[in-house]
């Protein structure tokens, strides 16, 4: 008998003829999570994979494999040979230790899965002989509308016996559609905008902007952290940090004073869309929500868009603050987001943004701002370096 993580992958089976480039993906991430952890093989078999467990560290490997997107669910299981005595020695292990954990269960029920189709008894008919063992063993009763726990059998060529099924994200593995680049502030938002584009399987990369001396150095490790927190799903990241003070400045000097917000934000997106384009990113991504601040308005975000034809993905555009603060409280990025730390200067905020901007008044607000440089200097100052792939446990 032999104790192994079953992997459900969810939408990955639903591919076609390259269902196989995504598992290998996948495999490839599993194995990257998992890589300062003791385990025995990881293999596919017939739309699951598995993790064979070596050593007394099942929790460390469950909360390594949580994180790995493409994942649905993972399941504790037992792995033995297709015969009866094997599978009832299992079966009486998992419900035995599944009563002892709680004694309050009462009640069970079988759900057989026959992946050997070649195998004379059917999934029902599996299913009642494995209740038997159950019942034979233990002072329960079956319940099959509404039982305490589910005994559950995968026969393939070995027959997989388990009982828990532990909720992953789901998703796609990661790199299977593209590199994007996360414009990465320090609030609740992008991280969580991070979160879920790599959950769509984009490899995310993060842009920075601050205004240092008056923003802290505290602030910047704040959003490294959160940096670190996106790595912890997605694998090492690049993290850029750009310094766009002077840029606030000469906004400040030549630019109406309600503009400075979205002309900002313009000068944002021409950073990113040059970084974007000298490092072969297929994507910009951003935690904007509409109507959320000044700059988010539907006029704001075309304006914004004006500077890039890179495609700019806001996953948040339509979702409720509420939700959003309880994704980055599961991705566990909220306590860090919420710090007191100042991640872009303040000091050049209107007190009455623009709501309304268009795009030809605000390029005739920029003609006296050499836009190109300010840019290249930006970038020639900027800091490069890799955050992540965490080894926490």
């Amino acid at each position: 008998m032999k104790k192994v993580m079953a992997l459900s992958l969810g939408e990955v089976i639903l591919k076609g003829k390259n269902r196989h480039r995504f598992i290998e993906k996948l495999i490839k991430s599993v194995k990257r999570n998992l890589r300062n952890l003791d385990h025995g093989r990881i293999y596919h078999n017939m739309g699951k994979i598995y993790v064979e467990v070596s050593g007394d560290n099942e929790e460390k490997l469950i909360n390594r494999l949580k994180h790995v997107f493409g994942i649905v669910y993972i399941a504790p299981t037992y792995e033995v040979e297709t015969n009866w005595e094997t599978i009832e020695e299992a079966v009486v292990k998992i419900v035995d230790e599944t009563l002892k954990d709680h004694p309050e269960y009462k009640t069970f029920k079988v759900k057989t899965n026959r992946g050997d189709k070649k195998f004379p008894l059917n999934s029902m008919e599996i299913s009642a002989k494995i209740g038997g063992m159950v019942l034979k063993n233990f002072d329960i009763k079956v319940d099959v509308h509404d039982p305490d726990f589910f005994v559950y059998c995968d026969l393939k060529k070995d027959t997989y016996i388990y009982v828990d099924k532990i909720k992953a994200h789901g998703g796609l593995p990661t790199g299977t559609n593209g590199r994007g680049l996360l414009l990465l502030s320090g609030g609740i938002d992008s991280p969580v905008a991070g979160f879920l584009m790599a959950k769509r399987g984009v490899l995310v990369d993060c842009l920075h902007f601050h205004s240092y001396p008056f923003t802290s150095e505290r602030a910047e490790e704040k959003v490294k952290k959160l940096a670190e927190d996106i790595s912890n799903f997605s694998g090492e990241l690049t993290f850029y940090s750009v310094n766009i003070l002077d840029i606030q400045k000469e906004i400040n000097i030549n630019c109406p004073e309600d503009e400075m917000t979205i002309i900002s934000r313009r000068f944002m997106m021409r950073v990113a869309d040059k970084i974007a384009r000298d490092n072969g990113y297929d994507c910009i991504i951003t935690g904007e929500n509409l109507g959320q601040v000044a700059s988010q308005t539907i006029d704001g975000l075309k304006v914004t868009d004006a500077i890039t034809d890179k495609i700019v993905f806001r996953p948040l555009i339509g979702m409720d603050k509420v939700n959003i603060i309880d994704i980055a409280k599961d991705i566990d990025t909220y306590e860090t987001s919420i710090l007191p730390y100042e991640d872009c200067c303040t000091v050049f905020l209107p007190k009455h943004p623009l709501l309304t901007p268009s795009i030809e008044g605000i390029e005739k607000s920029e003609e006296p701002l050499d836009c190109d440089k300010l840019v290249e200097e930006a970038i020639g100052k900027m800091k490069i370096e890799k955050i992540g792939g965490s080894d926490e446990e």
